[in-house]
């Protein structure tokens, strides 16, 4: 059985005093995504929920729309290749760019192919929105027993759906992008929630499964901030305690 952490020997040193102790150790490993047989790229990220990232993945890049073109998703036994097999043949694309961050990602995706997110009427108060965040920071299991993950969760004006966890920030928001596609998920409006910074791929991913608002723990770029107002996404960043700060069409919350 894949574990998202393990124990590992320790010296911790707290208020003048030393013990050696065991403490959790979040575990990063590098999965292959194959497709059709042949090997893409390489993942590094906690090894669980790999298929919904794979699944995930190939949607936000726009190789799938649904999972109706998903024959068969295996993950190998020893949790270091995913495969997917489609209903057509693909061929690799040749332009993969490495994602900012640490434990970035890859992307091809063109930010003038992403549609903009209609109007939807959601309203949310500031109570609502701190009250999401706050039940996203509770969701966190494998954070609580070793640190060291970011957290993202798909939620809609009723509380939280689900919620995953990953060494990659950008890794969360493709799970959440495969779960929904691999369990058929419909929620509209939907609301995201990261303990990840916001950047411009990170925006360009909710925007991928029309997300009308997304909301962090820390800070957004300024790249995705114009991307959230050209394409009328909901931005709010520093959500934590009784403060949060609106970047991006601010129609949508009660200030």
């Amino acid at each position: 059985m894949v574990e998202a952490y393990h124990t590992s020997l320790i010296h911790k040193y707290q208020h003048g005093e030393t013990a050696q102790t065991e403490d959790g150790v979040i575990v990063e490993q590098s999965v292959s995504l194959t497709v059709n047989g042949q090997v893409w790229l390489t993942f590094m990220c906690s090894p669980v929920d790999l298929e919904a990232l794979a699944v995930g993945f190939l949607y936000n890049e726009k190789i799938i729309s649904s999972m109706r073109e998903v024959l068969d998703v295996r993950v190998c036994e020893h949790f270091d290749n995913v495969d997917i097999w489609l209903d057509r043949s693909v061929d690799e694309p040749r332009n993969w760019r490495r994602t900012s961050g640490c434990t970035g990602g890859y992307t091809t995706a063109v930010l003038d192919e992403i549609e903009p997110v209609p109007p939807d009427g959601l309203v949310l108060s500031p109570d609502h929105i701190l009250g999401l965040i706050r039940s996203l920071f509770e969701a966190q299991d494998i954070y609580r027993k070793s640190g060291g993950v970011h957290s993202s969760a798909l939620a809609s004006t009723d509380g939280l759906i689900f919620q995953l966890e990953d060494v990659g920030r950008h890794n969360t928001l493709d799970k959440i992008a495969g779960r929904i596609l691999i369990e058929g998920l419909q929620v509209d409006p939907k609301i995201i929630l990261t303990t990840g910074r916001i950047s411009s791929e990170m925006l360009q991913k909710a925007a991928r499964f029309r997300a009308s608002v997304l909301i962090s723990r820390t800070s957004p770029t300024s790249m995705s901030v114009d991307l959230a107002r050209r394409l009328g996404i909901t931005l709010i960043g520093y959500a934590r305690g009784h403060r949060f700060n609106v970047y991006a069409h601010p129609e949508r919350v009660t200030l």
